[in-house]
């Protein structure tokens, strides 16, 4: 195609798609956001992807036994210790996070714990505060 004939195409492209968007502009935002929101999740699940299989993806460095050590050639043993130290790994992923700290700063952290501290006083004043019902006493009353 010549390069008019491009230009030409272009331009009556835009300017259906300009009177589209005049004609429905309710349709035009709608897919507007759709197309958005389908960008975000795509972005989302794709990061997961990322962050889930960094270390799962990754090739394993075992050290291989050498063959003058084992002359039967057992494989299975060596498929139950991938499977181990893939589980190993993923357990300490785990205990990684659970021992990550997920305060940026030590103000963070103070202001978190107060907000968690007023929370507890005021479940227990609500606890405190209800009336007292026959048969529907509850030993948390007392704590």
């Amino acid at each position: 195609m010549e390069p008019t004939g491009t230009k030409m195409a272009l331009l009556s492209n835009v300017l259906a798609a300009y009177s589209f968007v005049t004609e429905n502009p309710e349709r035009a935002a709608l897919y507007f956001v759709s197309g958005i929101c389908a960008g975000l999740l795509l972005t989302l699940l794709v990061l997961v992807l990322r962050i889930s299989c960094q270390t799962d993806c990754k090739p394993l460095q075992t050290k291989k036994p050498s063959r003058d050590s084992d002359t039967d050639g057992s494989d299975s043993d060596d498929d139950s210790d991938t499977a181990s130290d893939l589980s190993a790994r993923r357990h300490r992923r785990f205990e990684r996070t659970l021992n990550m700290n997920v305060f940026t700063s030590a103000e963070e952290l103070e202001r978190a714990q107060r907000l968690e501290e007023r929370e507890r006083i005021i479940r227990e004043i609500w606890m405190n505060g209800q009336p007292d019902i026959p048969g529907t006493r509850s030993l948390n009353r007392y704590y």
